[in-house]
């Protein structure tokens, strides 16, 4: 009776799962530049495999938004046919991290870095999709979509057909917001669904001119990566590419597993099975020529709130998103594209951590420092080396706050005695300047005894520095005691 039970809170969850699924996986896929099947074929790898691995029981993967973006740009430098190859090495090397143990290591990824990285690929999406809401196409990069806003306003306002696809994606947006206010509605209808269903009705009973999904059929939309798209792997842009799949799709995902251990009372997360179920999955995707997976907070969290017990609920939803793309991909032509566009500007909205900036920048204003420049780098340069800024701008924060170092300086009134200077804390190169600016003010005609016994830390450059200053006073002043 119990494991019944278990199975029919697994099955309705699956269900829930799948509906708030397939609008988010077709919409990625379009906002991606790719035919919006393969969004559902890597939904159904992230539940048919992927929910089978252990690591985490209930959270659910699939195409994210984190990842347009990249994939957006790849797609647009590489081609399609290699989308495939850079998936297939970004699993491969999940799958190796996984082996080694490194699972565990996400979790020392600064927070601000991950919420910066996520606000910037919030600001680009929705900077992208703000053209795909008037049914126009956006000129590229963030900066330059930020820069054509002005033209795009013109274009619309004396456009009538862009003016109705905006209405749609306008109208989609205020339902998703809506929605779960209508909390009865919500239990029986995901969001993101009731939103693409109006709009689709909106848009055949008023007959509007606007684009709708394009659709190639399910078999003709997988294209599994040749031998040359493989010969790319060694390219030195490539491997960067690859390399940004492999570290944003693995923090995201293990970042989403703890958010979810956090909603239930289950078997927690084994982060490094998890890791290698994420590659698993993701080298399957790139065989089927599908989109990068990840886990999405979005579905795990429904999952976990429409009761899922163990993971046969992820995995049933992998079967229903099979069945719907078999069996009705044809459903797909009716979507027009605004709807779409609309969802995902709103799940970029939901990237961007406005309620958490303020606390942070009162409490932790390095940490914000952080999150904004990662922020900014993303939207002015890209996603891999905007990442690369925000890390590196993390560790120099974290050198500067622990190099603590002060100089506790006795000056007896009895000249012949020397002035006592003891150094307590790290001593790093961060630091030296103030150090030196402090021995520099000490009495030109005392003798000096420099205690550094007092120091838990003391680098090489620092310590080079301290003896040239000792040599240096030895020379122009009076004698210069070191202690060490």
């Amino acid at each position: 009776m119990k494991r019944f039970t278990s199975f029919r809170a697994d099955f309705t969850a699956s269900l829930v799962v799948f509906l708030v699924a397939v609008p988010l996986c077709v919409g990625v896929a379009v906002a991606s530049g790719v035919p919006a099947e393969l969004g559902l074929v890597t939904g159904v790898v992230g539940g048919l495999l992927t929910g089978l691995l252990p690591g985490s029981s209930l959270q659910v993967s699939g195409p994210a938004a984190g990842l347009t973006v990249l994939v957006f740009e790849a797609v647009k430098e590489y081609g399609i046919g290699a989308l495939g190859a850079l998936v297939l090495a970004a699993g491969a090397l999940q799958l190796a991290m996984g082996a080694l143990k490194l699972g565990r290591w996400f979790r020392a990824i600064s927070v601000a870095v991950v919420q910066g990285m996520l606000a910037g690929i919030g600001l680009v999406l929705i900077a992208g999709q703000l053209y795909a809401l008037a049914d126009a196409k956006a000129p590229g990069s963030g900066l330059a979509n930020l820069g054509g806003m002005p033209g795009l306003i013109g274009d619309t306002a004396g456009s009538g057909t862009a003016l109705a696809a905006l209405a749609i994606g306008a109208g989609t947006i205020a339902v998703l917001v809506l929605w779960p206010r209508w909390r009865r509605a919500a239990r029986i209808l995901p969001a993101p669904l009731a939103a693409v269903a109006l709009a689709t009705t909106a848009v055949w009973a008023l007959d509007l001119p606007v684009a709708r999904v394009e659709v190639s059929g399910l078999l003709d939309a997988i294209q599994p990566p040749g031998l040359a798209d493989l010969g790319r792997l060694t390219d030195i842009g490539v491997l960067g590419t690859v390399l940004a799949f492999a570290l944003i799709a693995s923090a995201e995902s293990l970042f989403s597993a703890a958010a979810v251990d956090r909603l239930h009372d289950g078997p927690r997360t084994d982060y490094d099975k998890e890791l290698m179920a994420q590659g698993a999955g993701n080298a399957v995707c790139g065989i089927l020529g599908a989109l990068p997976m990840t886990a999405v907070i979005v579905r795990s969290a429904a999952n976990v709130q429409a009761g899922a017990r163990t993971k046969a609920s992820r995995v049933l939803h992998g079967v229903w998103l099979l069945v719907f793309a078999a069996a009705f991909p044809a459903a797909l032509g009716v979507v027009p594209v605004a709807a779409l566009a609309g969802v995902l500007v709103h799940a970029g909205c939901k990237l961007i951590p406005l309620k958490e900036l303020r606390p942070l920048w009162r409490e932790h204003r390095g940490e914000a420092v952080v999150l904004l420049a990662t922020a900014l780098a993303i939207v002015t340069v890209n996603m891999f080396e905007g990442v690369l800024i925000g890390l590196l701008m993390a560790v120099a924060k974290t050198a500067w706050e622990t190099s603590h170092v002060h100089l506790d300086i006795d000056t007896p009134d009895d000249e012949d005695e020397p002035v006592r200077v003891r150094a307590v804390g790290n001593a790093t190169f961060l630091r030296l300047p103030k150090i030196l600016d402090q021995l520099d003010s000490l009495p030109a005609d005392r003798e000096v005894e420099l205690d550094l016994s007092g120091l838990r830390h003391l680098d090489h450059a620092c310590g080079a520095a301290l003896t040239n200053w000792a040599e240096q006073h030895r020379r122009t002043r009076r004698a210069v005691e070191l202690v060490s």
